[in-house]
Parts: C-alpha cells; sequence; structure tokens
C-alpha cells in the first residue's frame, strides 16, 4: 500500500480513536456498493457492533432510525460524482455521523462531501494492494484494530503486502480456462452467478454490472443459501452457471449447490478458492485474500467473453447517454 493511502486511512483511524460506534453503515450503488459488501461480512464476522449495506438512494429516502453521531459511514464512488452516493454522505454528516470515503477522484463531490476521503489508485500496471478492493481492506483491517484491537489484523495487514505477486500468479494459472470460458459461453444470453459469504458482493456485481451492464448479458446473483427455495428450478443442461466456491465458513453452502446442479446442468463453472496458491498467506488472511483473487478470475473471464462476442466492456446504450 502507498503512504499517500496509509497517511489517509491512519488520518481516519486517529478520529475512530475517540468516537464511540454503535453502528456501522455502508453505502454505495452499483459495483462500489458490491466491494462494499464485503465489510458487512467481516464486521458481522467479526464485530458485536450492528452493521448494514444500503444502496445509496434507499438510505436517502428511508434513512436508517439508527444513524446518529455514533454512527460510522463508509461509502464509495470511482468517479466520486455518484449523485446518490454524494447525498448520502453529506446526509450522514447532517446526523453527526463520521464519514470515511473510497474514491479513485481527488477533489471530486464525494471527496469533498465526507470528512474523512481515501483514494484508491486504478489500472493495469497499479498494484493490487493499491486498488479499490486492497485498499478497503486496508481500511477494515485498521478499523478492526480499532474497534476490536485484535493482533491478528496486523497480520492480515502484512498478508495483503503479498497480493500483487498471488495476482500475478493466479491470472497466469487461470488464463487459459478464462479464455476456454469464454469461447464455450459466448452464445449465452443468460448467466446465472451464484456464491455465499465474504463472496456475494462480487457475484452480484459480476451478474448486475460485468454482464448486464457491460455485456447486456441476461442475469441474476443467487446466494447459494438461496438457491433451494426456488431458483434451483431453473436448472436444466443448457443452463450457464458460474459458482464461486468459497474457502471460508460458508463453504458447505456453495458445496451443497456444486452437488445438486452439477447432476443437472453441462455449463456449470465452479470457481473453487481452494485452488488458488495460499500456502504462504497466514490461516487469518486465507479468506480475505481468496475473495479478492475470485474477482480478478472473473474479470478475466468477463474480458475473454466480451472478446469472443466483439462487444467492448466499455460501450453503453443507457447509461453516461442520457439524463436519467
Amino acid at each position: 500500500m502507498r503512504q499517500l493511502h496509509k497517511e489517509q486511512i491512519e488520518t481516519a483511524m486517529a478520529a475512530l480513536k475517540e468516537k464511540t460506534i454503535d453502528h456501522v453503515y455502508f453505502t454505495a450503488c452499483g459495483g462500489s456498493q458490491a466491494v462494499l459488501m464485503a465489510g458487512q461480512y467481516l464486521f458481522d464476522k467479526e464485530l458485536t457492533v450492528p452493521c448494514h449495506v444500503y444502496t445509496a438512494n434507499e438510505f436517502n429516502y428511508a434513512t436508517p432510525k439508527g444513524l446518529s453521531e455514533n454512527s460510522l459511514v463508509i461509502t464509495c464512488s470511482h468517479s466520486g460524482t455518484t449523485p446518490e452516493t454524494v447525498e448520502a454522505t453529506k446526509k450522514a454528516r447532517e446526523f453527526g455521523a463520521m464519514t470515511i470515503c473510497l474514491s479513485n477522484e481527488e477533489g471530486s463531490p464525494l471527496w469533498e462531501a465526507a470528512e474523512y476521503p481515501v483514494h484508491y489508485d486504478w489500472g493495469k500496471d497499479v498494484d493490487a494492494s493499491d486498488l479499490n478492493k486492497g485498499i478497503l481492506y486496508g481500511l477494515l483491517f485498521n478499523i478492526l484494530l480499532v474497534l476490536d484491537g485484535s493482533k491478528k489484523w496486523e497480520t492480515c495487514l502484512n498478508e495483503f503486502d503479498k497480493l500483487n505477486d498471488l495476482v500475478i500468479a493466479e491470472k497466469s494459472k487461470f488464463e487459459i480456462t478464462a479464455k476456454e470460458w469464454g469461447k464455450n459461453q459466448k452464445r449465452d444470453k443468460i448467466i446465472y452467478t451464484i456464491g455465499s459469504g465474504i463472496n456475494y458482493g462480487e457475484i452480484y456485481s459480476t451478474a448486475a454490472c460485468w454482464f448486464m451492464e457491460m455485456q447486456w448479458i441476461n442475469s441474476n446473483a443467487i446466494h447459494s443459501g438461496e438457491f433451494f427455495h426456488g431458483p434451483f428450478e431453473i436448472t436444466d443442461y443448457d443452463v450457464p452457471f458460474i459458482l464461486v466456491k468459497s474457502i471460508g465458513d460458508t463453504r458447505f453452502l456453495d458445496q451443497r449447490v456444486e452437488d445438486f446442479t452439477k447432476k443437472f446442468s453441462n455449463k456449470l463453472m465452479v470457481l473453487d478458492q481452494a485452488d488458488f496458491d495460499l500456502e504462504s498467506i497466514d490461516s487469518v488472511a486465507k479468506e480475505y485474500i481468496a475473495a479478492v483473487l475470485s474477482g480478478v478470475v472473473i474479470r478475466q473471464m468477463v474480458e475473454a467473453i466480451a472478446f469472443e462476442r466483439g462487444h467492448s466492456l466499455d460501450v453503453r446504450r443507457y447509461m453516461w447517454q442520457m439524463k436519467y
């Protein structure tokens, strides 16, 4: 992590130490909201402080009654210009809550709205620990150091320094698999994504952003725990699925989905986090690093299918093309 990012997080943590926090809210839109979902999973698992994720406009129009000067509100927008997220940050400050934002754009409206803005880098050549997910986890582990106090969060911070080398290794290992998947699935009109726990945000953004927004492929994110409560009825030999199989506490949920679906579908793609090379990583950090690596491999798959379909990930019909 770059020194700039460390200093910005340290400034926020100095303020957090002076606060009494009784609720944490994550709020954003689209892919940014999906990224923040990992924060709710982590905090729910490790803290007794209540924590929720809100899409920004629901936070604005149906503001939670628990929002107060004892709340911590974390927002995110890549451009820093998402109107709903900017407004949510301003609303949180009106209630006296402590506000931290993540953004790639310094000086943006979101940057100015939050008390403690934290920058993340972007681009193909950027160290993975300085991208949005790397910075998010750095922030989360630092918050846990303040609110929980366990030394294991220092271990997690140190382990994330290895992230870039792991990303490079896994991208190389899965390159052929991703390209083959793109060729095989290029004509599919719908692709479902399935996952659980800390990976749910990733499979949500895969469905809503990568497939629906950027490829105009119909999709739906299905929680592994909900698969057998309705969605499994659409399983058939020609129905494609992507399942992210966790190495964390919810692996049983994902395994159950795999055991059923592979009996009836010829298009089940299982991304098993147990296949990642995490031998060098301390056990307390493996689940979190695996979640980031899943996103890396999924991006390879999406880039492959976009190439095969001749459909750039940058093309939009409505987004940014008109007022809506």
